[in-house]
This record gives C-alpha cells, structure tokens and sequence, in this order.
C-alpha cells in the first residue's frame, strides 16, 4: 500500500472511529507527512520497510535541526498511534515503534495575566461599535469559562443557557462538559446578541455564536488576532499565547481557593496530573494564606 493512501485510511478512522477533532488529524497528518518525506515520499510503499533504527536515525536528524522535545514527542506519538492502526489492518506484522522511546518533556509554567491586566483587557474593545461589542462578550466568556479558541469559535447558540447562566462546551474528543458563565459575561453576550450579532449576520442563519464582521464563523486565527490587537490596546507586553485567558481563568480560580478537581472539570482536562501545572502559577494564593496563618507573614 501506498503511504498517501495508508495516511487517508488512517485520518478518517481518526474521524469516524474516534471522533478527533480537524485540528489534531491535523496534528496528525503534519507530523506523518514529514516523517513520509523523509522516508521517500508519499507515493512509495518506503514506510512498509521502515526499522526501529531507521526511526531512531530520523528522530536524532529532528534533534539535530534543533525540532523541541515537545515536538519530537509528538511526533513519535503520531507515528506509533500510525503504525499501530497499520498492525491491526494487518499491513504489516512488525511494528518498528515498538521500542522506539518517546522523548520526555518537561511541564513548561505559563505565564499568566494578573487581575489588573485582565481587567485592562477587557476594557480595551470599544463596544460603541459591533465588533467592539462582539469582542467584549468573547473576552468575558473565555475569562469566565476558560474556554480553547477552537471551542469559542465553533460554539453554538443551542449549546448557551443565558436564562440559567450555563454553556455546554463540547471539548476534545467530543466531550461535553457544562460551564458556569457568571454574571458579567452572561450580561455581555446577552448585549452582543440583542445588538451587534443580528447587524453582523444580516438576513442569514449561522449556527455559531459568534461570526466575523462580514457575517461568518470565525477563524481560530482571526480570534486570536483580535485577541492579540486588544492586548496591545491594554498595554500588556510580553508574550500572550493564545490560551492566555484560559490560564489567566485556571491560575485566578486557585489563587480564590478553588480546588484542583473543580478546575479539572471547568477546563475538561482528562488527567488531573494536566491541571497540576496551575498551582505552579498560583503564587498570590500561597502568599495571602501565608500572610493569613504564619505568625511572621
């Protein structure tokens, strides 16, 4: 079998089967592709004969043109995951993965917005227009919820309960997972959708909350891009990733007291071990309970 027609087969189990997302087939498909083009090609069976050291070779050529551990592991996961569903197809009876070690990478802290920059930023839309107002209910909703970018894009107005202040959110994997909203963002996405969104899309019916200002879905990367524009309205510096407000959302809650597990649940992490990296950030929690309880605080 050829690789091109191997790799559909496997994305579309991804798809069919399992249920992943577009962006991680996605992933997925990144990381085979180049492993294929260093093997030969897409249009060769190379893949077939592929050993365990010719894969060690292809990833120490990854680490030489300095690929991160991150990206690395990623890519022995997409191959192994690969080579996997091609022994259950009976492609081939030796996998070549099989003692192949992924790469370990160490949990990197994010930096996280303060309260005060949190506040700048959500100020910064002008909501006399639009998408001013449009841009003021995305930045609410994603403090209050901690929504992904990809889960405020794709979020449909059947899954928002502004009446009970809820929002099912459905995450990775298809999961569901139901979501508080809070006061303030309920209050501007319930302005956003009485005023701005029906000048937004017009005569047209669209699924998804929020739309672009010629009246479609966004794009994670015109959200992000907007995201990006008011951070520099606000005057925060420094690099912002796109799940800033996300962490910002995690780190705050801990730093008010929330356990771990609840933040587990608001977030959808799978593993708890995932959520961890929060308490890392969460400094201004440990430094009032130690003013509060230590007789020097």
């Amino acid at each position: 079998m050829l690789f091109n027609q191997a790799l559909d087969t496997f994305l579309s189990h991804l798809y069919l089967s399992e249920g992943l997302s577009a962006n991680t087939r996605s992933a997925y498909k990144t990381d085979l592709k180049q492993f294929a083009n260093y093997f030969g090609g897409l249009d060769n069976q190379a893949w077939l004969s592929v050993s365990r050291d010719d894969l060690q070779v292809f990833i120490t050529q990854l680490q030489d043109i300095k690929r991160s551990d991150r990206s690395i592991a990623r890519m022995v996961s997409s191959l192994k995951r690969f080579y996997g569903f091609a022994i259950d197809q009976v492609w081939l009876t030796i996998n070549p993965c099989d003692l192949v070690k992924t790469p370990k990478v160490r949990a990197s802290i994010p930096s996280v917005l303060s309260e005060k920059q949190i506040l700048d930023l959500l100020n910064a839309p002008d909501t006399q227009t639009d998408l001013g107002l449009r841009d003021r209910a995305i930045l609410e909703l994603m403090y209050a919820t901690g929504l992904r970018v990809s889960e405020v894009v794709n979020l449909p107005l059947s899954q928002l309960n502004l009446s009970a202040g809820l929002v099912m959110v459905t995450g990775k994997g298809n999961k569901d997972r139901i979501v508080p909203l809070g006061e303030y963002a309920t209050e501007w996405i319930t302005s956003y959708l009485k005023i701005a969104r029906p000048n937004l899309v017009g005569e047209r019916w669209l699924e998804t909350l929020f739309v672009s200002r010629i009246g479609r879905t966004m794009t994670r990367q015109t959200l992000w891009h907007r995201i990006h524009n008011l951070a520099q309205i606000a005057g925060i510096t420094g690099k912002l990733s796109p799940h800033g407000l996300r962490h910002a959302f995690a780190t705050h809650l801990i730093n008010h007291g929330a356990d771990l597990r609840t933040v587990q649940l608001l977030l959808g992490h799978s593993d708890l071990s995932t959520t961890q990296i929060y308490t890392h950030v969460a400094k201004e929690r440990l430094k009032s309970l130690h003013q509060q309880h230590h007789p020097r605080g």
